[in-house]
């Protein structure tokens, strides 16, 4: 039986993966059920580009639900979308693409409750984690952390991951404030809840294994652009604007 108390809604971003949507959703299930809280899963399907939407209609997964956009909105508004339509007074997010562990949502969980916590953050650099990567992914992550703390402070040593789980009350504050939709939504959520006041984020262990190699020059390019071009939009927004404060 469930504990009663806190309800767990979890939001799986999906986009471009109908080969094994149904088969990840799935073993996020399994970990879900062993978990001491009922919960729901709210699978947001960010463009119908594939057959990711009719197959898990036919798959009846009990305790989720679909939402879909016809075309491609990106990943942050996917997550957000999700978010403002969560029951659940812990709400979590997590990428579908299985490179975290699902069995680590019951050590975030865990985290929450240690630490009264505000935000718990899954860190591939805290010192329990289990991570496999490529080197040129390591190089660039540590760059970006350093950026990142440079520019706003946070003192959480990985903001990227997909993994991280949020109160309620916490996301009804900064939900009205976010705006970016592809590439650094999870920083600009840590960076509006700072701005707010809600400074209880903290790290928790994950296992991590990106099977892919590195990346390609050409993307590697294209992504790093664009990720410090979103990054400077949220330092303006931070700092010129005092867009998450107004």
């Amino acid at each position: 039986m469930k504990q009663s108390g806190h309800f767990l809604s979890l939001i799986i971003p999906v986009y471009k993966q109908e080969s094994t949507v149904v088969k990840n959703v799935q073993e996020i299930q399994k970990v879900l059920d062993t978990i001491r809280y009922d919960y729901e899963v709210l699978i947001v399907i960010d463009g119908l580009v594939d057959q990711s939407h009719e197959l898990l209609k036919k798959a009846h997964i009990p305790k989720t639900r679909i939402i879909y956009f016809k075309k491609n909105q990106g990943k942050a508004f996917a997550i957000r979308t999700g978010m403002e339509k969560a029951k659940g007074d812990y709400i979590m997010f997590m990428d579908s693409g299985m490179e975290i562990d699902p069995n680590g949502i019951s050590m975030l969980l865990e985290h929450m409750e240690w630490y009264n916590a505000d935000i718990i953050v899954g860190s591939k650099r805290h010192q329990a984690s289990q991570v496999q990567y490529s080197r040129q992914r390591k190089v660039l992550s540590y760059g970006y952390y350093y950026i990142v703390k440079l520019m706003f402070g946070i003192k959480v040593t990985d903001t990227q991951a997909g993994i991280k789980i949020f109160k309620k009350n916490v996301l009804k504050k900064i939900l009205p404030k976010l705006v970016e939709k592809k590439f650094v939504g999870d920083l600009e959520m840590l960076v509006a809840a700072k701005s707010l006041g809600f400074d209880r984020i903290y790290e928790a262990p994950i296992k991590l294994s990106y099977a892919i190699g590195p990346l390609s020059s050409a993307a590697t390019v294209q992504s790093i652009a664009g990720i410090l071009l979103d990054t400077l939009a949220i330092w303006y927004r931070v700092f010129i604007l005092k867009w998450y404060t107004k």
